[in-house]
Order: C-alpha cells, then sequence, then structure tokens
C-alpha cells in the first residue's frame, strides 16, 4: 500500500442534493479557500438542483454529477466519495445542501485528520444543552434512540448524534470502504460508522449546532425507526462475530455466550416453576427460587463484563499514524 503524499492541500467538499434548490448556493458561497474541489451530486432531484447550480454557480472548484436514478443520500455520497478518491483528494468532507450545517466549520472538521488524531470526524449537535431547545422535540427523542442502537451496533461507546451527516474522512480510509455493501439511504450515516469499526478506525465528534428554518425534512422517525432497529441488530451480530472471534479471541469471547446462557436457562427456568406454583396454588420452594436467581444474577454479571470490555475496546490509535499516512511538519504548516 503506497502511503499519501505528505501534503493536505487537496480537501474535497460532497453536497449531495435533494430538493434543496432553494438553499443550495447559500450552502455553496459559504464554503471556504481551505477546499480545493466541491462535488455537488444530483440524486435525480426533481427540482433539477444540480442544474441549477451549474447555470448560476461560478465557482472554479464545482463539479456537478448527476443520477440517473434516486439512490438516496448514502448513495449520493458514495458517488461524490468515489469521485474524490479519483480525484487524488486528502481528505473528503460531506455537507448537506439544505443549510442546517454551516460550511465555515469544515476546518474544524478536517483538522483532527490534518493531525492524525481521528480517521473520520463528524457533528454532534448534543454538546450544548442550553441550546438543544431549538432542536424539535421529534428529533431529540429519535436521536436519543438511535445513539444507543448505533453504540451497540457500531462499538463507537464514546460518540453521540449518530445520524449526523456532517463528516469529514480521510481518503485513504474512505478508500477501504465497501460501497457495494452499504446502505444508500438514511441509514448510510449509522452504517459507514460499523464498517469503521470493523476498520478499527478513530471517529471524533466535532460541537456543532444545527439551524432549523424552512427547509424540508426527508426523515421521519417514525417511519425508520423499525427499518434502523432491524439494520442496527444485523450490524451488532455481524461486529460482534467479526471483533471477537474471526479477529481474535479474548476473555469477553466467553463471557457473552456463557453469560447469554445463563440468562436464558434462569429466565425459562424461574418462569416454568412460578407458573407452574401459580396454577398448582402452592409456594415455589426456596430452592427452586435460588436455582433461578442464581444462574440470572451470573449471566446479568457475564454480560456486563463483556460491554465492560466492548466499551473499552473504542479505537484510539488512528489508521493514519498506524500505516503513517500523516503529513510532515513542514507539510502541515505549508
Amino acid at each position: 500500500m503506497t502511503p499519501l503524499k505528505n501534503d493536505f492541500t487537496q480537501v474535497t467538499v460532497v453536497v449531495p442534493c435533494y430538493k434543496v434548490r432553494r438553499h443550495i448556493l447559500g450552502v455553496l458561497q459559504k464554503i471556504g479557500q481551505e477546499v480545493s474541489r466541491i462535488i455537488v451530486v444530483d440524486d435525480k432531484c426533481p427540482e433539477q438542483t444540480g442544474q441549477f447550480v451549474k447555470d448560476h454557480c461560478q465557482d472554479p472548484r464545482l463539479m456537478v454529477l448527476f443520477h440517473e436514478t434516486n439512490k438516496g443520500v448514502g448513495g449520493a455520497v458514495m458517488t461524490g466519495y468515489r469521485s474524490a478518491i479519483e480525484l487524488g483528494s486528502n481528505v473528503i468532507v460531506k455537507i448537506d445542501g439544505d443549510g442546517q450545517m454551516d460550511p465555515r466549520l469544515i476546518q474544524q472538521f478536517i483538522q483532527p485528520i490534518l493531525d492524525g488524531r481521528a480517521d473520520y470526524t463528524k457533528g454532534n449537535r448534543f454538546f450544548d444543552f442550553e441550546r438543544l431547545a431549538s432542536m424539535p422535540w421529534i428529533r431529540l427523542l429519535g436521536n436519543a434512540a438511535l445513539s444507543f442502537l448505533s453504540k451497540l451496533s457500531t462499538g463507537y461507546w464514546d460518540i453521540y448524534d449518530p445520524t449526523n451527516g456532517f463528516t469529514a474522512i480521510h481518503a485513504r480510509v474512505a478508500s477501504h470502504l465497501p460501497f457495494g455493501k452499504m446502505s444508500e439511504r438514511y441509514f448510510f450515516e449509522s452504517d459507514i460508522l460499523f464498517r469503521l469499526g470493523t476498520l478499527r478506525a478513530v471517529v471524533l465528534d466535532v460541537p456543532m449546532d444545527s439551524n432549523y428554518g424552512d427547509e424540508e425534512s426527508h426523515l421521519e422517525i417514525s417511519k425508520i425507526i423499525g427499518e434502523f432497529l432491524v439494520k442496527h441488530v444485523r450490524n451488532l451480530l455481524k461486529r460482534i462475530v467479526y471483533n471477537y472471534y474471526l479477529r481474535g479471541i479474548s476473555l469477553a469471547s466467553l463471557e457473552l455466550p456463557l453469560g447469554g446462557m445463563l440468562l436464558f436457562f434462569g429466565l425459562i427456568y424461574g418462569t416454568f416453576h412460578w407458573y407452574w406454583s401459580v396454577n398448582a396454588g402452592i409456594a415455589t420452594p426456596a430452592g427452586t427460587v435460588m436455582l433461578s436467581a442464581l444462574p440470572i444474577l451470573l449471566g446479568l454479571q457475564f454480560v456486563l463484563a463483556f460491554i465492560s470490555h466492548d466499551i473499552k475496546s473504542v479505537p484510539s490509535f488512528s489508521i493514519n499514524q498506524r500505516l503513517g499516512y500523516l503529513p510532515t511538519k513542514a507539510a502541515r504548516n505549508s
């Protein structure tokens, strides 16, 4: 594997577009000079946002790509990723075109990658509790539930706001993502975290605020919570098998199945004898109660020990550092 050149001047911003015609020009105008190229991906937008951008934006950094069919936000981002990698980008930033994200924060997202502290950065709208009042309550509840599911399925216990779409990624890390297997629609942000976890990439939250104006939201929590739940469970099972049985064996590899079996036995045994005692009208013997409670308590302890190990296993040493993709000091200061 050939290391990247020691310069990080090639920063590319990817902007997926679908029904954002009213806001897109304002977003593009705020993108600063730290960005070398802007890739707008028109995801078969009925408002023809891509053509509108080509006609009204004269920024020489601009490239507009068009999808013949609607692929979803994930599909549009992956199209932008592929193009950015082919163009030799070093860092790829993704922002939405609806004006909720401030492009002036881009430097804060790319700096941890330039410094080698992270492979992937993402926004976190929950860092300042005083400002959460500006966020619609349904989004607060939905994000709280999705954050917990994401922690379980990705293994990144120290991050929040998993559906935040303001992100930056080292291009070399992005090149190792299995684009053909990743979710193309709203589950994309969570799915990419799962894929990064299998690579042992370091993910870092970046505090940010969001502006909620007259933009049209296409994400309805009530409609996608079931789909997200199924996909999170699938990713959780895949992550456990890969990290704890295929990649390597540890004490945690024994704690989880042993704890699960003890919990299952205790619950089934206890429920059966409780039901039998109720129907028979007699008290359950103390020995039977203990034989049910002890496996449950032991099983719970084993499962908690596994979770503790999993939390401590969050990656802290970036792929950039491990594989030598960091720029020289002179290049960082250039």
